[in-house]
């Protein structure tokens, strides 16, 4: 009996099977024909030929070709990676379950490697959130500006340091620097050079448009190309900005104070000894005042009295501000001796009719107190003497809050601030020279030793103009 490995070489078996019972028949019409049909006999004789060279032919092509796909199949399955627990080639007595098995364990293994690829595609879209969500916070607590803007010069990040510094409302993502840095005409310049030839621009300062106490904001600014090629360009650019106003000042006053200390090292020996010249027309005045003669020759005496006391003190406080005491630190209430100020210098005020306010808290200090002393009586002074008499409002405020500054320091903030006519923004960065004065009367020395004082306590002393008109004289003090 014969057997067969599979249902399709069975199909084949009995196809040609039934071909060859075909070439029976056809054999069997030939030999049977009756006489009469003596003449169909060579017709179906060729027919038979015929048909069984075809069967021949099928017999041995057609197993063959119907088999071809098959046999692929078989040949896959046996170099397929998987094995299977049931069902191998060399123990397997049909084909047709090997090849399932087979592809049954290969469509399994696809669909474990599906979820493990699902699986790795969610923690790669996790660790992409994720990796957003941690440059977003660092863009966000980053204390300097960022902008970074594409190719095309449109702004891409803005975080909210940028946003208030270049004072930009609304939506920035999307806007051209023209419209964003609108405030910054040089930062713009350099952020489409950056673009178009990669050039790096590290820690230049520039000036904003933005006023701030009547002083112009002045940034600190980096601008970088971001991946460069000399064919195409930068793909972006990344700017860094920092508020570097309050350096720039403290640069100033520091500027100031190697120019103050200079002057007096050169004019104090030259002082000192205008001041002895001083002491001996002093007593020749004093004789003159009290020797013979008309009333003529005594008003000129007093007059050259009264010229050589203007001199004596004005080389006094030049003297005092060329070679200053050294400063002798105790604790110091603010709140005590800001009283005493002013009830020092309460009947100045009521003669000139002008209101002194005093507001906010002092803190506790370490300072000379009598440098500081004689530092807030003289610009109390100077506040109550630019308050001209025409003027409706006529006080002087005086103002102490706490406050918290760089590297967790405290400082105590006084200012003293006026209703008067302010200071000519030409003349801001000059009132703390000697001699230099607006006033009628003076000799130029008072602010700028109340300067000195400030400064050797390690403080700032700061003149600005108020909205309202008057000057703002704000003093900084350690706690």
């Amino acid at each position: 009996m014969f057997r067969y490995e599979n249902r399709v070489q069975l199909a084949v078996a009995v196809l040609v099977g039934l071909l060859l019972l075909a070439n029976l028949f056809m054999l069997g019409l030939v030999v049977l024909a009756p006489a009469g049909r003596a003449g169909r006999a060579p017709l179906l004789l060729i027919v038979f030929v015929l048909t069984l060279v075809f069967s021949l032919f099928s017999v041995v092509l057609l197993p063959r070709w119907l088999m071809r796909p098959y046999r692929r199949l078989i040949r896959t399955a046996e170099h397929a990676p998987v094995t299977t627990n049931k069902v191998t080639r060399t123990t397997a007595r049909d084909e047709a379950d090997f090849v399932l098995e087979t592809f049954q364990a290969v469509v399994a293994q696809l669909q474990a490697q599906q979820r493990e690829l699902e699986r790795l595609g969610a923690q790669a879209r996790e660790r992409a959130a994720s990796a957003e969500q941690f440059n977003e916070r660092i863009i966000a607590s980053v204390p300097s500006g960022l902008v970074a803007v594409d190719r095309e010069a449109r702004a891409t990040v803005v975080n909210a340091p940028a946003r208030s510094l270049l004072e930009i409302e609304g939506a920035a993502e999307g806007r051209h620097v023209r419209e964003l840095l609108r405030v910054a005409p040089r930062l713009i310049e350099m952020v489409e050079d950056s673009l178009q030839t990669g050039e790096l621009y590290r820690r230049e300062e520039i000036a904003s448009t933005i006023r701030v106490n009547e002083r112009v904001r002045r940034l600190g600014v980096t601008v970088a190309p971001i991946e460069f090629s000399s064919e195409h360009g930068a793909r972006g650019a990344l700017c860094l900005l920092t508020d570097i106003t309050e350096i720039m000042q403290l640069r100033e006053q520091v500027a100031l104070k190697r120019n103050l200390e200079s002057l007096g090292e050169m004019s104090a020996g030259l002082a000192h000894e205008f001041k002895n010249s001083l002491a001996t027309l002093h007593g020749y005045a004093q004789l003159l005042q009290k020797a013979e003669g008309d009333e003529r020759d005594r008003n000129a005496a007093t007059a050259l009295l009264h010229e050589v006391r203007n001199l004596t003190e004005m080389v006094t406080g030049f003297l005092n501000f060329a070679r200053p005491q050294p400063i002798e630190l105790s604790e110091l209430s603010l709140d005590e001796l800001i009283a005493e100020c002013a009830a020092e210098m309460i009947s100045f005020y009521d003669k000139r009719g002008i209101a002194l306010r005093v507001e906010g808290k002092f803190s506790p200090i370490l300072a000379d107190e009598r440098m500081l002393r004689q530092t807030f009586l003289n610009l109390l002074r100077n506040a109550a003497e630019a308050i001209s008499e025409d003027k409706e409002t006529r006080t002087v405020i005086l103002r102490g809050r706490r406050e918290a500054y760089v590297e967790g320091k405290n400082f105590a903030i006084i200012e003293i601030e006026d209703t008067g006519e302010g200071i000519p923004a030409g003349d801001l960065h000059r009132i703390f020279i000697p001699f230099f004065t607006t006033k009628a009367h003076g000799h130029g020395v008072g602010l700028a030793l109340a300067h000195r004082v400030i400064v050797e306590h390690g403080g700032t002393l700061i003149a600005t103009n108020s909205e309202q008109g008057g000057a703002i004289f704000t003093i900084r003090l350690p706690v």
